[in-house]
This record gives structure tokens, C-alpha cells and sequence, in this order.
């Protein structure tokens, strides 16, 4: 039986806080504390995941881990990110659901690095592939971009999301990523350029300081000093355990893995150096003769300096700084500006210039990491936004992000409940309705069209007048002085004319997690976000390639002078689509919690825990969890897990697994009103009854590990026992065996011994009587040999006498007749003895060089260059003819063999040299290579018969090639057939034509000089066949194809000669339109295969191995 793990083996304090008993707040925090104390961070409420902030690297997030909750249930094992990040995953791939993970908490609660664990889960559980590979790599490299630019070091957190982010990860029917889409929501801008004590500015500008090159900063034109620029505050710039250098590195890498070019992440750096340098400009006063006073910039260093880095004029920028320009329909009002507003103008340029960065950045990310196909797809949505903030100073920016987790806790409240009750629906159990606090009315405070607070700001933002924050606050205490949830020192409410905590510039809002001070001072200015025309018209002049998009308003030719809508608007928008995007999916919840405010490990602050506990609502969440049913199962584990508590179910239980359980519960005589029977699983009440049959279980299984050691024991040994008694059996056997053999060995022994003394005995007599008849038989031998030697001998002196005599008698008669010649002869030999002399001698030359010419002939082979030395200079003429002559008389006799078929095969052969010899790489190899044209057999394939009867003519070539596709360059398998008026293209598997082109619609063949075996066929402009574009194959045997096209163009005296051209980069047609192919030489990859990779819509780059 396969062995399970559980949430409730071996826990420490109680994994499921709804299985907590008793259930208070203090035994709620008590259990927090005890798991994490114990290094256990995570905890359940139900299907939400508890997240305390450990402040410290936990060995919980390692492979084996993931693999361990890979495709596992989401209570099988103990609480962790990971099991509810493969439930979401599991139920969005095999269910078809799309998902979204909420991670809510203050900061400093672990948001961040909660989405990346997600994320990172889900990278390594989907599928793998170079394509899917890359998908993910993207996906997860987008964080350290967004970190550098959009992370600060604040009091409360060395890493905290100064912008809220919600990413679309879109997904196919595998479960595989196809890409994403981020949405970010109010960047923190006001951090530009001012930071409150102990905390930082944005992280990208510590690191492009820390990181740089020195070549860098030269061209970037800034210091390594961190004091050298106001934006920068000096007192928290070093942060422990932060590298701002090895960051630098990081987020350089990760842009360029997300698809930055080198020039964009130049323009990137060259406008963070630029809001630092517009940080260090400072303005004078210099009065006019009007008495008004004008500002002027005091060192113009740090403007000439930003003017060059944007591509501005210097001169129009200064003038931006010093006059404001007002349009009021046909009219301009020019107006000097004094410091103040000349720094105002400053810092609201560094601010916007920073914040449309970031939203560039975010944008071009996007067009990175989208999915390229444009079916329906799958989507987890991951948000990771601001938690909840109070601080001693609390602003606009508190009011917006406290407004947008207000929307949070509104939607968490309705889906968990709304969960809650249609599960109990669905599984056929009663419900009654729970009674909660729904914030809805703080929301309609906030939000409302008429009388919400940011209603009111935005009326107050475009009423005409003196508009200043006091006449916004008097506006509040007029309208909403009624409402519960807001204070306010001068509201009609008597109550609070004695409350000195309010002073009188703030107002209060009591929130779902609390009551919050806001000061008024600033809401106005930054709900406006004005941006002066002057600036926007000066930074559109500027020749920066990236300036231009980024202030789209200062085009002279669209000026519109119709008031921008205001950040509470903005906000307040998107805010909206995000809650209706949120309700779409099915919601999957991670609340964070920090245990202290020090930032430290192994630190339990109880008043910090048990206030967050409160605001985000999670003991009304165990409620409203254990209002029903505090515990559900299906029934098959519940039966697994239960089934030794009753005989009738153990070891096995034959039916269905609901019978099984309602005789187990039966059987254990719980009471019925402390479960009910779903449609698939059962769900009981209270905890006490789980606790039971937990209890129950345990002494279970305490007295089946009791019953099998007894068994085993007895097992063991009588298994022993046996083994003893087998053993002595075996041994007493092998020793009456080894008796026995020895005592044949012995009466063996002593009988070998007497059978070769008789045999000795025997053989010896028989070898004495044998030597004897043998010296007999060579004694007669040896006499009959020397008598016949000597009659031998006496003949041979007698024949060599007669013979010596004769030939005496020769001799005599030669030398007489000799003599008489020579008498005869002599007058007329020395007449012409020269002329004899020459002729006999010449005529012995050329018969001794013919005869050994004919032994020296070299082979019938017409390749065989070798050819015999010639002997004597003057037969150098006869030689080389002789040599040529025997040449063409075995070309002769060689071309005499040749069938009409073998003739044709060479005579293509010769036409390939003349196209790709010295000019193809892959040439050299195809000569030793037949030309076989039918490589598939086509016309005795049975697969091929449907085919081959679609062709009417005779099939001159068929092959398998690859037909490119240009939207990822990978190939697919095709039959290319040739005849002499077409050729077609068909699938493989079935046989179907998917192309058939007419010879005369082909202008022309391109191919590189590599080896490779691409080619492109190209057709002629507005033919039938062009339709849908050329085509880009590859075949192993290119030279034989592109040969026999090009002669079959050659025979045909109705078509022009077929172009061949060989470069190693050409166009080619795709539908309307043309793609580059590139030939590159590189290092091998997969092998020492061709590979072809698409670089961009236009250009289709083939990697070919270096020849060796």
C-alpha cells in the first residue's frame, strides 16, 4: 500500500488555522508564533497561505522541494507557497480555469519575493524547450528590471515596490508559457526627488553609480560620488547585504536577455543620468526693473551637460526654466517664474521625465514578453501591489495606495465568501448566509461620483479660482462630515472639537485596517501632476531618440489645451479595470506578514502580528470558514487515510469509496450532526471530530506496527531456524560427498598405476621388435642406392665426352665460316659502315623503347595520369604523341561501355562542375555521390501510389526536402517532385499535393557558398504560383536538384536560361513580404548540423558549422 504523507502528520501547532481548538485571537497568534519559531512559515486558512516574513534564506525552496509538491493535492503535504501555486497551476492547465494570485501585505511582508517564488515554481513545473525556455527566462528576467527602477530602501524594507504590478502570464492548452502582459499602477515619482530620512532613492541610480565602467560614466558624464547630486540622500546610501554593483551587472544582463538592444539601454542610462543632472541645477533670484523678481540659473555646468546627454538646446531649456507660457484660445501669456516656481518646474520635469521612463520600460518589456500567437490562451495573473501604509506623515500617496488595498480587502471578502457558499451549493450541503463587515462604504467614501473624496479633489483641481489644500479640506468638511468612517477637526460632528490628536490641517479615515491621519497639505499639486507646456514643447525638441515618445504633448503641431486628467482619475481608473480583470479569474490568496519591525530574524513582535491579523481580516476568515464546515475532503483519501478504523474497511473496501465512508462513520458512531455527505466529498464541522478520528487513527496504527513486529519477528525467526536446519543438511551432504571422493580417488589412483605399468611393458616389447624390422628394410636400401649411383655416374662420363667432342667440331666449322664472310664482305662493310652503324644502332634504340614501352603500359583507366619516362631527348615528339594517342584510344574504349542511362548520368555531372564547382562549398562531396534521381522509389512504393498517379509525366527526381518557415525557421518534411514541366511539393505522411509549380514560372535559384543544403526557389512576379510566395528548402542533395532543373531549362527552347545565383545572403519572398536569408560560418551546435534561427520579422539568420 503507497504511503502518504499530510497536513496533519507530524505538524508543528496546527497547519490549518480553521482546525484550531479553541479558536481565539490569542491561541491565533500563540499558533503563528510556534510555527514560526520552528522555521514554519506558511500556514492555511482554508485555501489562503499565511506568509510570515522570515528575514532570512530557509533551505524550503529547492528543487527536491518543487518536485516534492509537483502534482500533489493541496492538503497532502505541509503548508507551503508552493502547494498553492500547483493548485493554481494544476486547476488553470487540466481545467481550464484562469487564475489569479493575490499577495496582499505591509511592506516589508515578503511581496516580492512571494510572486517570485510563484513565478519560479511555475517556470520549473511547465514543459521544457528551447522556445518554452526562452519564454520563461523573459518572464522571470523582467523582475530585476522592474526592481531597479521601480524598488527603494524605505525604514520599513530594503526592497520595497514602490509601484504595484499585476502580470498576465499567458499559457497554451499543454500548460505551457506562451508569454505575458504587465500592468503597473502609481509609481511612487515624488521619490525622484525627495526621500525622507533613512530611506533611498530608486535603486538604478545607486547602481549605474556602483556598477558602471569608468569608460560609462565618462560618457553618461557623472561621478562615482554619491554626494555630488541633491537627489541622492547620503545618510542611508549603503545598505547591508545589498551589492549595488553585482545589481548593475544583473539588471544589465537581465535587459539583454529580455530583448534590449545595446543602443536602447544606452538611451535607458542616458536619461537616468539626466534627472540626476537636473537635480544638481540651482536658481537665483535677479530682480527686474518692474520690481519682480526672475529666476536664473546659478552653474550652468550641470545644464550644459543634461542638454548634451538629451540632444536639447541649451538656450531653449534655460528660457523653460525662467518663463511660463499660458494659451487661452487665440491669446499667450508669458510670465516670469520666480525660484520657487522655477524649482517647482524642476523637480516636476525630473519627476515626469523618471515616471514616463518607467512606463516605457514596462511597455517595451511588454512587447518582449507577449505571446506571438493570437488563439485563445490561458492566464494566471500574479499581483504584487503595495500593502497597506500608516506612517507618521501620511500623504496623497498613502491615500491612493490605502484606497487601492481597501478595493482589495473588498474583492478578497466577496470571492472568499462567494467561494465559500458556492461550494456548498455545488456539493448539495445547507448554508446560511454570514453576516460580515463589507468596507464598501469606505470605498463609496473614497470613490463615490458625487460625493467621494476623489470626486471632490478633482472638482476642487478644475473649479476656477484660488484652489489651495485648506479649500479642498473645508469642501470635505462640508460633505462628508456625516460619514462614520471620516474625522475631521472642524466637521459639523461635535464630538471632535475637542480631539486635539487632529490637528487642523488633517483629516481622518478609519479604515478596514484602522485609522489613518492624512495631512492635506500637497493633494492638490499632486492629484494636478502639472507639467508646464514650456518644458514638454523644450523636451520634444530634443534629438534623444527616446525624449520624443516620452512627451507626445509637446508637439507643436497638436497642441491641446484641454486639461489633462488628474492621478486621482488615472488611479481611480485603473484601479477599476484591475478589480473587474480580478473577477474574472478564479482567486488564489497569499497574506503576508512581518513579524517585526526591525527587520530581523527569529523576532515575534505580538502587538505588530496581532495588528495586521485584525486589518487584513483573517480571524474573520477562520469564522466565516468554520461557520460551516471547518473541514472538507473527497472521499477517496478521507476512505484511504480512515479505513483501518473499521473491520469492514480494512485492508480493502470493494464499492464505491462514499459507501465506504458513510460504514466508517457508522461504524466509529460519530454523530450525524457533526458531518454531512456532499455530492464528492464529506465535510465535517467541528475540529474536535477530525481530532477524533485522528486519535483514533494513531492508536491504529500504534497496534499495526505492534501486530507486524510480532509477525516479522516470528518471521524472522522460524526463518532463521529453517536457514540453521538447511544449512547442517547442505554441510552433512557435502561431507559424505567428499568422502566418497576421496575414496574413489584413491582406488582410482592405485588402478592407473598398474594399467600404465602393463601398458609400459606392452609397448615397449611391440617398439623393439618395430626398430628392428625398420633397420632391416634401410639396409637393403641403402645397398640397392650406391649400386645405382655407380652405373648413373659411369653414363654421365661417357654422354660428356660425346657431347664435348661435337661441339669442338661446331666450333671449328663457325670460325671457318666467319672467316670466309669477312674475306668476302670486308670491301663492301667498310664502304657504308657509318650510315649501318647509325641505322642498326637507332633501329635497336627504338626497339628496345617499344618493347619496353609495352611492358611499362599504364592502366585502361582514363583518370590514370601515369605515363612511362621517356629514355632519349629525341623521341620527346613520338613520346607525347604516343602518350595522347593511347589516351584517346582508352577514352574510346572506356566510353564504348557506357549504357544511353550512364551517358546522361555523366553528362550531369559535367554540367554540376560547370554551375558549382570552385563556387559552393558543398560541391566536392557530391562528386563521389551518384546522381540516383528516384530516391523514393516512387513508382513501387505502395505508399507513394496515390501520388504518383497525380503526376502525369515521368518523375525525374524524388526526394525529401524541408520547407523553411519563416516564422520560426524550423523545417518541415516535404515530397519534392520534378518532372520536365513542373515540380511539386506534397506531405510525407499522406501523399497530398500542397504545391504544384509550372518550370516557367521559375526565374531563378538562390544558394549560398557554404555547405549547407538551403536553396530558394524563386518565382516570377504576378504568375499564378506566386501567390503565396517562393520557397525556401534544404535537401542533402542540392547539387543533383538544382543540376537537373537547370538542364531541363536548358533543353526547353520555349524557356529562358534559369538563373543560378550563389552569394551567401538573398532575398526571398514570403506572401507581400521579403525576408533577408543570412549565411553565417559559427561554432557547431546540436552536432555538426545546419541550423536556422529567426532574428526578426525580416531577417532569417542560418548557422553553418566551419568547414574543417
Amino acid at each position: 500500500m503507497e504511503v502518504k504523507t499530510s497536513l496533519l502528520d507530524n505538524m508543528i501547532g496546527v497547519g490549518d488555522m480553521v482546525l484550531l481548538e479553541p479558536l481565539s485571537e490569542d491561541s491565533f497568534l500563540e499558533n503563528l508564533r510556534n510555527r514560526f519559531d520552528h522555521n514554519e512559515i506558511y500556514t492555511y486558512i482554508g485555501s489562503v497561505v499565511i506568509s510570515m516574513n522570515p528575514y532570512r534564506s530557509l533551505p524550503i525552496y529547492t528543487p527536491d522541494k518543487v518536485e516534492e509538491y509537483r502534482n500533489r493535492n493541496f492538503y497532502e503535504l505541509s503548508p507551503h507557497i508552493y502547494a498553492l501555486a500547483d493548485e493554481a497551476y494544476r486547476s488553470l492547465r487540466d481545467q481550464d480555469k484562469d487564475q489569479c494570485i493575490l499577495i496582499t501585505g505591509e511592506s516589508g511582508a515578503g511581496k516580492t519575493e512571494a510572486s517570485k517564488l510563484v513565478m519560479s515554481y511555475v517556470a520549473a513545473v511547465c514543459g521544457k524547450g528551447q522556445e518554452v525556455n526562452k519564454v520563461k527566462e523573459q518572464l522571470l528576467q523582467s523582475n530585476p528590471v522592474l526592481e531597479a527602477f521601480g524598488n527603494a530602501k524605505t525604514v520599513r524594507n530594503d526592497n520595497s515596490s514602490r509601484f504595484g504590478k499585476y502580470m498576465d502570464i499567458e499559457f497554451d492548452f499543454k500548460g505551457d508559457p506562451l508569454g505575458g502582459v504587465i500592468s503597473n499602477y502609481l509609481l511612487e515619482k515624488s521619490r525622484v526627488v525627495k526621500q525622507p530620512r533613512g530611506e533611498r532613492n530608486f535603486h538604478v541610480f545607486y547602481q549605474l553609480l556602483s556598477g558602471a565602467s569608468d569608460d560609462t560614466l565618462k560618457k553618461l558624464k557623472l561621478n562615482r560620488d554619491l554626494s555630488k547630486y541633491n537627489y541622492l540622500s547620503l545618510d542611508s546610501a549603503a545598505v547591508n547585504g545589498l551589492d549595488d554593483a553585482a545589481n548593475f551587472r544583473t539588471v544589465r544582463n537581465a535587459m539583454q536577455i529580455v530583448g534590449f538592444m545595446e543602443d536602447e539601454v544606452q538611451s535607458v542610462l542616458e536619461l537616468v543620468a539626466a534627472v540626476l543632472k537636473l537635480g544638481n541645477i540651482e536658481f537665483k533670484p535677479e530682480s527686474r526693473c518692474n520690481g519682480t523678481d526672475e529666476s536664473r540659473i546659478k552653474d550652468k555646468n550641470d545644464l550644459k551637460e543634461m542638454c548634451e546627454l538629451l540632444g536639447i538646446e541649451q538656450s531653449v531649456l534655460e528660457r523653460a526654466f525662467s518663463y511660463r507660457t499660458v494659451e487661452a484660445k487665440l491669446e499667450k501669456v508669458s510670465t516670469t517664474l520666480n525660484v520657487a516656481q522655477a524649482y517647482y518646474a524642476r523637480d516636476a520635469l525630473a519627476k515626469n521625465l523618471y515616471s514616463r521612463l518607467f512606463s516605457w520600460l514596462v511597455t517595451r518589456i511588454n512587447e518582449s514578453i507577449k505571446a506571438q500567437t493570437k488563439s485563445r490562451h490561458k492566464v494566471m495573473g500574479v499581483l504584487d501591489i503595495y500593502g497597506f501604509e500608516i506612517f507618521e506623515d501620511n500623504s496623497f500617496e498613502q491615500f491612493i495606495i490605502n484606497y487601492c488595498n481597501e478595493k482589495l480587502q473588498q474583492i478578497f471578502i466577496e470571492l472568499t465568501l462567494r467561494e465559500e457558499q458556492e461550494e456548498y451549493v455545488r456539493e448539495g450541503i445547507e448554508w446560511t448566509n454570514i453576516e460580515y463587515f463589507n468596507n464598501a462604504i469606505i470605498c463609496d467614501l473614497i470613490e463615490n461620483h458625487q460625493n467621494g473624496i476623489l470626486a471632490m479633489l478633482d472638482e476642487e483641481c478644475l473649479r476656477p479660482g484660488t484652489v489651495t489644500d485648506e479649500t479642498f479640506l473645508d469642501k470635505l468638511n462640508t460633505i462628508c462630515a456625516e460619514h462614520q468612517h471620516f474625522e475631521s477637526r472642524l466637521s459639523k460632528n461635535s464630538k471632535f472639537l475637542t480631539d486635539h490628536s487632529l490637528p487642523h490641517n488633517c483629516f481622518r479615515i478609519q479604515h478596514y485596517a484602522g485609522k489613518v491621519l492624512y495631512r492635506v497639505e500637497g493633494f492638490v499639486d499632486k492629484n494636478n501632476d502639472l507639467l508646464y507646456r514650456d518644458l514638454s514643447q523644450a523636451m520634444y525638441k530634443a534629438t534623444h531618440s527616446l525624449i520624443k515618445q516620452l512627451f507626445p504633448e509637446g508637439n507643436p503641431g497638436k497642441v491641446n489645451l484641454k486639461r489633462p486628467p488628474t492621478a486621482g482619475f488615472q488611479f481611480k481608473a485603473s484601479v477599476g479595470t484591475l478589480m473587474r480583470n480580478l473577477q474574472t479569474k478564479n482567486p488564489n490568496y497569499i497574506r503576508c506578514i512581518k513579524p517585526n519591525d526591525k527587520k530581523a530574524s527569529h523576532i515575534f513582535t505580538e502587538s505588530l502580528v496581532r495588528h495586521q491579523a485584525r486589518y487584513l481580516g483573517l480571524m474573520e476568515n477562520v469564522r466565516v470558514r468554520r461557520a460551516g464546515y471547518a473541514f472538507r475532503q473527497t472521499y477517496e483519501p478521507c476512505l484511504e487515510r480512515y479505513k483501518m478504523l473499521c473491520k469492514r474497511t480494512w485492508p480493502h473496501w470493494r464499492g464505491p469509496a462514499r459507501e465506504g465512508v458513510e460504514v466508517l462513520m457508522a461504524d466509529l458512531q460519530v454523530p450525524a450532526d457533526e458531518f454531512s455527505y456532499g455530492r464528492s466529498k464529506i465535510f465535517i464541522r467541528n475540529p474536535r471530530t477530525l481530532f477524533f478520528l485522528e486519535e483514533r487513527r494513531r492508536q491504529c496504527l500504534q497496534d499495526l506496527a505492534s501486530l507486524i513486529q510480532k509477525i516479522y519477528r516470528g518471521w524472522k525467526c522460524r526463518s532463521q531456524f529453517l536457514l540453521l536446519k538447511k544449512s547442517q543438511i547442505v554441510v552433512a551432504a557435502w561431507y559424505r560427498r567428499y568422502a566418497q571422493q576421496k575414496k574413489y580417488q584413491k582406488i582410482k589412483s592405485a588402478t592407473t598405476v598398474v594399467q600404465s605399468y602393463t601398458r609400459g611393458w606392452q609397448a615397449r616389447k611391440l617398439l623393439r621388435e618395430l626398430k628392428y624390422q625398420k633397420r632391416c628394410e634401410e639396409a637393403v636400401t641403402t645397398i640397392a642406392a650406391f649400386w645405382h649411383g655407380t652405373q648413373a655416374r659411369r653414363e654421365l662420363r661417357r654422354l660428356k665426352e660425346e657431347a664435348r667432342r661435337k661441339h669442338a667440331v661446331a666450333v671449328i666449322w663457325a670460325y671457318w665460316q666467319g672467316l670466309k664472310v669477312r674475306r668476302e664482305y670486308r670491301k663492301f662493310f667498310r664502304a657504308n659502315a657509318g650510315k649501318k652503324i647509325y641505322e642498326f644502332t637507332i633501329q635497336r634504340i627504338m626497339q628496345k623503347y617499344f618493347l619496353g614501352l609495352k611492358s611499362t603500359m599504364p592502366s585502361m583507366s582514363p583518370i590514370d595520369k601515369n605515363w612511362p619516362a621517356r629514355p632519349y631527348i629525341f623521341l620527346d615528339g613520338v613520346h607525347t604523341a604516343l602518350r595522347r594517342i593511347f589516351h584517346l584510344w582508352r577514352c574510346k574504349k572506356y566510353r564504348s561501355q557506357f549504357t544511353e542511362e550512364k551517358k546522361a548520368v555523366y553528362e550531369e555531372k559535367l554540367e554540376a562542375s560547370e554551375i558549382f564547382k570552385d563556387k559552393k562549398a558543398l560541391y566536392p562531396s557530391s562528386v563521389s555521390q551518384p546522381f540516383k534521381g528516384d530516391y523514393l522509389e516512387i513508382s513501387k512504393n505502395p505508399k507513394y501510389q496515390k501520388l504518383n498517379s497525380a503526376v502525369d509525366e515521368k518523375v525525374l527526381l524524388a526526394d525529401v526536402v524541408n520547407k523553411i518557415n519563416r516564422a520560426n525557421g524550423k523545417g518541415t518534411a516535404r515530397i519534392f517532385l520534378l518532372t520536365k514541366k513542373s515540380f511539386v511539393l506534397a506531405d510525407q505522411k499522406t501523399g497530398q499535393v500542397k504545391a504544384s509549380v509550372p518550370l516557367p514560372d521559375l526565374t531563378s535559384v538562390s544558394v549560398s557558398t557554404q555547405s549547407d543544403g538551403f536553396f530558394a526557389l524563386r518565382l516570377k512576379e504576378g504568375s499564378a504560383s506566386a501567390i503565396k510566395g517562393d520557397f525556401l528548402l534544404s535537401s542533402e542533395h542540392l547539387i543533383e536538384i538544382i543540376t537537373k532543373i537547370h538542364r531541363i531549362g536548358a533543353t526547353a527552347a520555349d524557356r529562358e536560361q534559369l538563373n543560378i545565383d550563389i552569394s551567401d545572403e538573398f532575398l526571398v519572398q514570403f506572401k507581400q513580404d521579403k525576408v533577408c536569408v543570412k549565411f553565417i560560418e559559427g561554432a557547431p551546435k546540436n552536432g555538426n548540423s545546419v541550423s536556422c534561427k529567426r532574428k526578426n520579422n525580416r531577417l532569417l539568420e542560418v548557422s553553418v558549422p566551419t568547414s574543417p
